[in-house]
Order: structure tokens, then sequence, then C-alpha cells
């Protein structure tokens, strides 16, 4: 796959990430063709990455990386443009494949990917299933590709939902922990550089331990708590004031607006 020519539509953060993914993975600068609507960001990303704003009708493999709202009018667009034998990646949130495929020549095999924002730093996490005609073989494919960005897992179309919920949008989710501990330490007498600080490599150094010890956050956790010691203290404000339901609810609306995003 690293030899076949690729397609990214929107070049934005997410596609940048993408790119830059791609080349990490081995793809030659000179297979990757760039559709991107803003000239003097598509001037920069030909710039910085020595690849091309070109034709797609010629790629085996077309990622679409552009927003919920700009998706069909991009596939009007490029109606005629992405061959029919073309394996289409779908990195746009809520969107489903049906909706995508009713836009494509008839077969068209497409995968629909639900990313996060840490694929910028190859830390992401991306889920990925098939449509209605991509094969078992063709997410093996993607997967491959895409191992430069991170951790890839397969689900069915019907879970991408609660999955977006989980890790499309669970980096926000860490950085307002960050953010509310920075302030709080900050309100608690350290200067706001000091609170951003330790609360930043806070979530950095839990991350690692979650990652390398093999252990689970229950166990990591119970390891710092004491008996009746400051982090009890804390945690059983957090437990008394319902941070678990809470959690489950914050989710549960991300999920719910991911399905009407579908609509």
């Amino acid at each position: 796959m690293a030899k076949n020519r690729i397609g990214v539509v929107g070049a934005g953060i997410m596609g940048e990430s993408l790119i830059s993914s791609l080349l990490d993975h081995g793809v030659s600068p000179s297979l990757i063709s760039v559709i991107e609507k803003r000239k003097e960001r598509a001037d920069f990303i030909c710039t910085k990455y020595s690849v091309a704003t070109s034709s797609i009708s010629n790629c085996q493999v077309v990622f679409l990386v552009v927003k919920p709202q700009d998706l069909v009018e991009t596939l009007r667009e490029l109606s005629g443009q992405i061959n029919q034998d073309a394996l289409v990646v779908s990195f746009v949130a809520g969107k489903t494949s049906l909706l995508i495929e009713s836009h494509l020549t008839e077969g068209q095999r497409v995968i629909r990917a639900m990313p996060n924002t840490p694929i910028i730093v190859k830390k992401g996490f991306i889920a990925l299933s098939r449509g209605n005609y991509a094969s078992e073989t063709d997410l093996i494919t993607i997967k491959d590709l895409l191992s430069s960005s991170g951790t890839t897992i397969s689900l069915e179309e019907k879970e991408l939902d609660v999955i977006t919920a989980l890790s499309g949008s669970g980096p926000a989710y860490f950085f307002l922990l960050t953010e509310a501990m920075a302030e709080a330490g900050e309100r608690l007498g350290l200067s706001g550089a000091q609170s951003f600080l330790a609360a930043q490599q806070v979530l950095v150094g839990a991350a690692n331990l979650l990652e390398t010890t093999g252990k689970g956050p229950k166990v990591l956790r119970e390891e710092v708590t004491s008996p009746n010691g400051t982090t009890q203290a804390a945690l059983s404000k957090f437990e008394e004031q319902g941070f678990r339901e809470l959690v489950y609810i914050a989710m549960k609306a991300a999920m719910d607006r991911s399905k009407e995003l579908s609509n």
C-alpha cells in the first residue's frame, strides 16, 4: 500500500497529521495528492511536506478529512473524480458509510475512521469500521497504513457513536480536568505558571504509568490512595459530587450528538 497513490481531501490539523503519519509510514511524498480549498493552506502543506495538489482520479485510497457540514458538498464536488476501484476512508464524525456510499459509485468500498487529536503526536486512537462493500482485507490495509498515527481497533459501525464520545472527544475531557486542576492550584496559592506545569506533568506522568506498567486505573488509583490521607480526602469529594455519573452523562450527550450529526 505504501507504493500506491493516496489522496487526502482536507488539509486542516487532522489532515496534516494524517499526511505526516503517511510519510512516517514510508509513503513517498510524490504519491500523495492533496485537495484543500484554502489556497494559502494548500500552499503551506505542499511546501512543508513536498506533496502536491493534484487530481485524485488515479488514487487507490482516498481519505476524506473534512468537517461534517462540508461532507455532502465535498462529495458532490468530487463526483466523477474518485476512481470506482478506490478505497474511500472517511475521518468525518457522525456521517455514516451508507450516506457516503450514496454519493459515490455503486459498490464503492468505504471505511469509516474515528480518530482523535493525539494522532498529531503519533499517539492517536483510531476506531475503524467497514461499510457495505469494504472487506476485512481493506480494513487490515488501512490499519497498517495508519499504524504510524497510533493505536487502531476494528468495531461495528453502530459502535462508532460510543467511541466518538469516548476517544474522539475524550482528549478534551482530560484537557478540561488539567485546566480545572491548574486553576484550583492557583486559587490555593501557586502562581499560574507553577500550577499549570504541575497539572500538565500530572497528566503526562499518569498517562505513562497506565501505558507502561500494565496496571489498570483502579489499581494505580488505589496505590496512590492511603487510608485517611490527602488523596482519599480529594477522591471522597469527587464521589460525593457524583463524578462517575457526571462523566456518563457527558459522554452520553456526546454520543447523542454524534447520532444527530448522521441525520
